[in-house]
Order: C-alpha cells, then structure tokens, then sequence
C-alpha cells in the first residue's frame, strides 16, 4: 500500500479549513480507506476538538519527532470508524518543533499502511505552512467566497508553483446562494476566475456546522446535511469519481464549472 499525502492549506484562518480536514477524513474513512488525520497547527491544536477527540491525547506530533513515543502510540483511533486516526499537535511547543524533512520521514512511514494522510496546515504562509506542504502529493486549498479570502489563497497558489508542488485544486465553504443572487457575496465562478485552479467541492453555508464542529461530530457522517454531502462528494471526487456538484443555485452549475475548467 503506498498512501496518498493531501495537505489542506489555506492563506487566510477561519475559513473552515479544519472542519473541512475532519470532516473529509470521516468521509473517506466511511468509504472504506485508512486515513490518519495530522494536525500540523502546533501550539493551536484544534482538530482534535472538532473530530471529538480531545479527551484521549497522550502522545502528540513531537512526541514523535523527538523520539518519545513510535508513531503508532501516538495515533488515536476514532470512536465511529476503525479505520480512521489522529495524530494531534503539540500545544506547548512552536511550529520550529518540527521540520520539513520530519514530515516528509513520518508520512513516508505513514504511507506504507494508509491509503489517505491528511494534513492540517496552519492557517498563512510561514514555517508551519512549508511543514506541512513538504510531503504533499496534492493540495487542497479552502477559502471563503469573499474577496480577503481568495486573495491570501491566490498567494497561497503562488507559493505552491515556487515551492514545484504542482496545481492545487478548491474547495469553496460557507457558499450562500442569496447573498450570492443579491450581489453581496461572490460566485464560485467569481473565485474561479480570480484563481483559475481546479475546484473539486463547494460546500454551502450551514449553521450546523459549528453545532458539529462543538459537539466533536463531523457533518460527514450526517445524512440529511447538505454540507457533510458535499464533504462526501469531494471525498469521492479525491477517489477519482465524476461526482456532480450539489444544485445550490437555479442554474446548471456543474456545466458551468465544467466548461470554466475544461472538462466537458
């Protein structure tokens, strides 16, 4: 088994990018893969939170580094899915804890056993983001359909070309298809054209999220939510599936993203 290592990054903080991570992880985990989740936010842990797992931490990211534990004491497994695990940050260190080339010998070791590693990067562009790029096979950018959002990814995708990492492909959150008609918010096709990189998910505004996101259970496992689908759909697009995008506005807005990107 040689598993896949996604980064999940974004330029600007709270955009939803650990949600996202959480609940993408339950989603492929759901679907049958072995997926551990890294929190690479170290000092400011908070995945561990929102997958519910805040109580069982006894080893973290630099337990690991620094030769305290092996990697797989410090792998937490979920409550739910068997198949999927935590590795969480250290809350008292800083991100110079842990090196590129530490990341890359840890999913290196990661991979062998798992078929997703899933990274959650700090939010901006200083060592913690070049942490967790490093091992990256690809990387998922997340922003909000609003301007500072998509400018601070824009820069986000500059430093991916810079850093060789190839083109990093979307997801657009909190999408609200109102504010959207009414003028006040962008359109996905607004980011598209700001960015012009694959967007492989667009998850719409939805209050429960942080209800889930408190209670420590991801929306991907809901099936009545149109947020945790759309999780379930990226999930299965990063599988290799053509998976049409949910309909949060009259038009046909798979067609439409589908020419933008040039793949009709």
């Amino acid at each position: 088994m040689t598993g896949k290592v996604l980064t999940i990054t974004s330029g600007k903080g709270g955009v939803g990018k650990t949600t996202a991570v959480a609940n993408l992880a339950v989603a492929l985990a759901a679907d049958g893969k072995k997926v551990v989740c890294i929190d690479g936010d170290i000092g400011l842990r908070n995945l561990d939170v929102v997958m519910g797992l805040e109580n069982r931490i006894v080893y973290d990211l630099v337990d690991i580094v620094e030769g305290r534990c092996k990697t797989r004491q410090a792998m937490i497994r979920d409550k739910r899915l068997p198949d999927l695990f935590l590795i969480p940050a250290a809350q008292t260190r800083d991100k110079n804890a842990v090196s590129p080339s530490d990341m890359i010998r840890l999913c290196d070791e990661l991979r062998q056993d798992l078929d997703w590693i899933l990274i959650d990067s700090p939010a901006g562009i200083e060592r913690g983001f070049r942490n967790a790029i490093a091992p990256a096979d690809k990387v998922l950018i997340i922003t909000n359909p609003e301007m500072s959002a998509v400018r601070d990814a824009d820069r986000v995708v500059g430093l991916l070309e810079a850093e060789e990492k190839g083109s990093p492909s979307l997801v657009v959150n909190r999408l609200n298809p109102a504010m959207v008609k009414r003028g006040d918010m962008l359109s996905v096709d607004d980011v598209y054209d700001l960015l012009r990189i694959d967007v492989v998910g667009i998850v719409p505004e939805d209050e429960n999220v942080i209800v889930a996101s408190n209670k420590g259970i991801p929306l991907a496992l809901e099936a009545k939510s149109r947020a945790g689908q759309a999780f379930r759909n990226i999930a299965r697009r990063l599988n290799g599936e053509q998976v049409p995008f949910l309909e949060l506005e009259s038009q046909g807005l798979w067609d439409r993203l589908s020419r933008l990107a040039g793949r009709r």
